[in-house]
């Protein structure tokens, strides 16, 4: 028994340190496995590596990931900020509902949450500002819906847990619609609501008639990126082709964008690109797969069945444990990052959900509603650091105190579709 205890304090150790997490998952892993098996670890090891990895559909993350980089480098973002913002000028804390509606469309694009921060926030923020926006509303709005990359296809976290779970990545791609749509829209009320109550956080600048041209005329320089987007989810959907072959033909067609629509595409330009691209892509893979091998250490002593069997013993209904399991999801969240806990604790979790009686296309769905709420609490919010560094002006003790509203909803949201699983379901299952 002293064996699970010696490697999670390897584990934690390493991590504590400011081991790469990729190095302490594997290297704790490693020593479970020479500690359970001897010299055959030299054996799992690479082994579990490899199967990890060796998978056709993990081939979709470093193409979406392309495909958003791509994309990133024109000027979409700029773009889907200044007609948000026109659409929505006439209400009370228009740019902050802009700014979610805009985040909500760059999910679409780019499928990583520090992607729409920096895009949308190096925009929005300083124009909120400049306008009598408090510093916390425009802090809040910014971080709290670049959030819902995670979860719009097409979503990076979705592919990592497909590839994990063995849940269909198209299925997951169509079950994060509703609740992304869900998030952006509690969002954009609460900041209407919040604006309308409280006046000062939101100054309204416009009155009379709408100017009809100027907000059409704002969409001219989205709909190539639109139509790309469309394309690409259309044809997952629609089971013409499998997510690995649309994010070829997305970043193929995001890359003609940049280079012969916007004319922003030079070769240092795509050098960088494809530098960063591989980079991230790179980093998750490794993380993937040293995730495997401690994941394959937790499976070898059967601490997955353990669990499951522990938490359905102790008599409490299936939504109480899994709010258990959401709340101590939360927690970890604010210290792993999200790549790693989705390889670390589906393994474990998943068979639990399963003999709860839930569906798992359904908890990959929470599990990444989760995540979301992750990413934007310190100390490992990323999207908290990610707007620190693209606008400076705002202290960062504001930043962290401004989702503190925004957490909150987040979480309601997500006790809803765990309430009602239906809400996360019902579109896949109208698909064929």
């Amino acid at each position: 028994m002293i064996e699970p205890i010696i490697v999670l304090v390897v584990l934690l150790g390493l991590i504590g340190i400011g081991a790469p997490i990729f190095l302490a998952l594997g290297a704790a892993g490693m020593l479970g496995l020479y500690m359970a098996r001897g010299a055959m670890a030299l054996f799992f090891g690479p082994t579990s590596l490899f199967a990890q990895l060796n998978s056709f559909e993990l081939l979709a993350l470093p193409l979406f990931v392309l495909m958003g980089n791509f994309l990133s480098a024109t000027p979409v973002g700029e773009n889907l900020y200044r007609a948000a913002a026109l659409w929505f000028s006439r209400i009370r804390g228009g740019l902050a509902v802009a700014t979610v509606g805009a985040s909500t469309m760059f999910g679409a694009v780019s499928g990583v949450s520090i992607a729409g921060v920096a895009a949308i926030g190096s925009i929005a923020v300083p124009q909120m500002l400049a306008r009598g926006y408090s510093q916390r509303l425009a802090a809040g709005s910014v971080v709290s819906s670049g959030a819902l990359a995670m979860l719009i296809p097409p979503s990076v976290p979705l592919i990592i847990y497909g590839s994990v779970s063995g849940v269909s990545v198209s299925d997951l791609f169509i079950g994060g619609i509703v609740p992304g749509l869900a998030l952006a829209m509690t969002l954009a009320m609460y900041i209407w609501i919040r604006a309308t109550l409280n006046p000062s956080e939101a100054p309204l600048e416009h009155s009379g008639p709408p100017d009809w041209r100027a907000r059409f005329g704002s969409l001219a320089g989205l709909w190539h990126a639109a139509a790309l987007v469309g394309v690409v989810l259309g044809v997952i959907y629609t089971g013409v082709a499998t997510p690995s072959e649309a994010g070829a033909f997305g970043a193929i067609g995001a890359m003609a964008l940049a280079g012969l629509v916007f004319r922003t595409l030079t070769m240092a330009r795509l050098w960088q690109i494809l530098a960063s691209s591989a980079r991230i892509s790179g980093a998750i893979l490794l993380i993937m797969g040293c995730a495997r091998i401690f994941g394959d250490y937790l499976n070898l002593i059967r601490l997955p069945d353990a669990v499951s069997q522990a938490l359905t013993q102790t008599g409490l209904p299936p939504f109480a444990i899994l709010m258990m399991v959401m709340v101590a999801l939360l927690i970890l969240g604010m210290l792993v990052d999200a790549v790693s806990l989705i390889v670390v604790t589906t393994p474990i979790l998943l068979p639990l959900i399963v003999t709860l009686g839930y569906d798992p296309l359904w908890f990959g769905i929470i599990l990444v509603m989760n995540l979301e709420m992750a990413v934007i609490t310190p100390p490992v919010g990323l999207n908290l650091y990610t707007l620190k560094a693209v606008a400076p002006v705002l202290p960062i003790e504001t930043i962290i105190r401004s989702v503190v509203p925004f957490v909150i909803l987040q979480f309601l949201v997500l006790t809803l579709f765990v309430l009602i699983p239906e809400l996360a379901l019902w579109l896949p299952g109208l698909m064929p």
